[in-house]
């Protein structure tokens, strides 16, 4: 991943630590306590899954999103990150 794009990304999240909560084009609900931050990018489309605990975002699992639909290994890794996280709480 270039230095470009990960600066767009971070700004991306800065951006959403500032300013929760937002919703789409930005941030998109994925499932309960799930979200999404979206970042178009010139090879697909960037996503950041995270989660909120308290004031705190706790990111998940980024990837490169190529196609339509987000892909089932990268939701189901992000879902079981989030339960880790919260059972710990």
């Amino acid at each position: 991943m270039d230095r470009e794009l990960r600066r767009s990304i971070g700004s991306d999240i800065k951006t959403v630590e500032i300013g929760w909560p937002l919703g789409m084009p930005l941030v998109r609900k994925m499932a309960p306590k799930l979200w999404e931050v979206r970042t178009p990018t010139n090879v697909g489309a960037a996503r950041v899954l995270f989660t909120v605990l308290g004031e705190q975002l706790v990111l998940l699992h980024g990837f490169i999103k190529k196609s339509q639909k987000t892909p089932q290994q990268e939701l189901e890794l992000a879902l079981r990150r989030l339960k880790e996280v919260h059972d710990e709480q």
